[in-house]
């Protein structure tokens, strides 16, 4: 079953109708298929043209999707043979930030890397376990723990963020939240193996930049990637949450602004309708996007890459 979005209802009230016409075929002796197949088209028809015009605020809706696929998904289909690693060896264990060995799939190159990303989790119970991908200060340090690993074993990583943004509690804070953020991006930066960061979902503040501080950035066509929430944002300039659709439309949330902008190195195609109607052909077209990049940078030398980095972020905003 789909679930649908607000501005989706136009649609959803049109596959309602084919469903009802799928069941009126079956137990009758009218043939109606090929009103049926008018109503497909015309729903196809629409639900192109709705995500054709989507705008920042409907984007951010379609990024924070409960059906759209995670990291555990993305580690399914794109990559085989994962180990998970786990803790921080100061601390402890934190779900939120997921990492380990994996190898890319046959299709996608087979080259052995470091994966690491946010798990939102897909229902209450791995939800409340995965903290809605809010990473604390033992997950951001997992993942130096892992970054470092890979540069020792010259693995590239591979991160895939999706956040709101890291943990905001006050045990975090108490923990060296901050700290541990900047830390994070500081081991991207320092890293002398290649680099690939994707934002699948919604990449939130420094909670998402601490894993996405890579040499190449790239966002799925349908994600969002701001320094705050649109609500966060709205309550601080506006005093109220309903005007989110105007803040998000401000600070250019989406992946085609970030093009723009520099931000992001490059978008991949999501599936028409995105990428929770078809979480195997984004996986396919993430896959092969993945591989790509890395094969323009594996074999370049460590201070090369590093400067990579360097030089893209000092472009930002110039």
């Amino acid at each position: 079953m789909i679930s649908y979005l607000e501005f989706e209802k136009p649609v959803a009230a049109l596959e309602a109708r084919i469903a009802e016409l799928r069941e009126t075929a079956q137990g009758g002796d009218i043939d109606i298929t090929s009103e049926i197949r008018r109503l497909e088209n015309k729903s196809a028809e629409l639900l192109a043209s709705t995500y054709k015009a989507l705008t920042p605020w409907q984007k951010t809706q379609v990024a924070r999707h409960l059906a759209r696929p995670h990291f555990k998904d993305y580690v399914e289909r794109i990559f085989t043979d994962f180990m998970p690693l786990g803790g921080d060896r100061l601390y402890g264990e934190d779900q939120a930030i997921v990492g380990g060995f994996a190898k890319l799939a046959a299709e996608f190159g087979g080259r052995r890397v470091m994966v690491i990303g946010h798990e939102k989790g897909h229902d209450t119970q791995t939800r409340i376990r995965h903290n809605f991908g809010m990473g604390k200060p033992e997950g951001y340090r997992k993942a130096i723990r892992l970054m470092e690993m890979a540069g020792r074993f010259g693995l590239p990583v591979v991160t895939l963020v999706d956040t709101s943004g890291a943990f905001p509690g006050v045990e975090a804070e108490e923990r060296g939240q901050a700290e541990a953020i900047a830390r994070s991006t500081e081991a991207c930066l320092a890293l002398g193996v290649p680099m690939v960061a994707t934002i699948v979902g919604e990449g939130g503040s420094g909670g998402a930049v601490a894993l996405a501080s890579a040499e190449r950035v790239l966002m799925l066509e349908h994600a969002v990637y701001s320094v705050i929430s649109p609500e966060g944002c709205a309550s601080i300039l506006w005093r109220t949450s309903e005007k989110a659709a105007d803040a998000a439309e401000a600070m250019k949330v989406t992946a085609q602004d970030l093009h723009g902008l520099g931000v992001i190195d490059r978008i991949v195609r999501e599936p028409v309708g995105g990428a929770h109607r078809d979480p195997d052909g984004t996986c396919i077209t993430l896959g092969n996007a993945i591989s790509e990049e890395l094969a323009a940078l594996v074999g370049k030398p460590a201070d090369e890459l590093r400067n990579l980095r360097a030089e893209r972020f000092l472009r930002i905003g110039a």
